[in-house]
């Protein structure tokens, strides 16, 4: 997903391929698209595939979260991190606006469920509870709206950015769920070069 027209910065020779932890339309997407446009962004299911496809040269930097302003660490981002022996080439801090989304005919008294990753949940479990929703963990935010959308069940719903609404063909139920106005999460990009 290279943007066009975006060229590489002067100097910068660790592009080419960006992995991130997730399915497309994640937060750690979102960020590699914002922060290195001119890359491919590449999705692996876990952390620690990503940092191996790393440490492997199958892409030549990765994206990964490892604290939020609601939560703190990202765990077990930040320790993976910590033990990797990368060097951190840059950061940045992202807002983090949570959406609820289900399958279109879906409305807020026909869902029961609501799917992401854990570290997503923890972000919004006040909000959660006031709409009576069960929070179910899954291994990402767009993968949780990915299987939310093939399963077309309309007592499901998936927690995520807004534009894994737009990737699946989701409704958005409810905008801005996350407890607090001023949810954020850092991203650090690693390489295996010097930055």
């Amino acid at each position: 997903m290279s943007a066009v027209g975006v060229g590489r910065p002067a100097g910068d020779d660790i592009g080419g391929r960006c992995a991130y932890q997730g399915a497309p339309g994640a937060f750690s997407h979102e960020a590699c698209l914002d922060l290195r446009p001119w890359d491919d962004a590449v999705a692996y299911p876990t952390f620690e595939a990503a940092l191996e496809a790393l440490k492997s040269g199958e892409v030549g930097c990765a994206l990964i979260p490892v604290e939020n302003t609601t939560i703190g660490r990202v765990e077990p981002a930040a320790s993976l991190v910590e033990a990797a022996g990368l060097t951190i080439v840059s950061e940045v801090w992202r807002p983090i606006r949570l959406a609820l989304m289900a399958p279109p005919g879906a409305t807020l008294r026909t869902v029961k469920t609501a799917e992401s990753h854990p570290i997503a949940l923890r972000q919004c479990p006040d909000s959660l509870a006031a709409m009576g929703l069960t929070p179910v963990e899954a291994f990402d935010t767009a993968g949780a709206a990915r299987a939310v959308a093939e399963a077309g069940d309309l007592t499901r719903a998936a927690v995520a950015p807004a534009r894994a609404a737009e990737v699946y063909e989701l409704s958005i139920l409810r905008n801005d769920i996350q407890d607090s106005s001023d949810n954020r999460t850092r991203f650090v990009l690693l390489s295996i070069k010097a930055g």
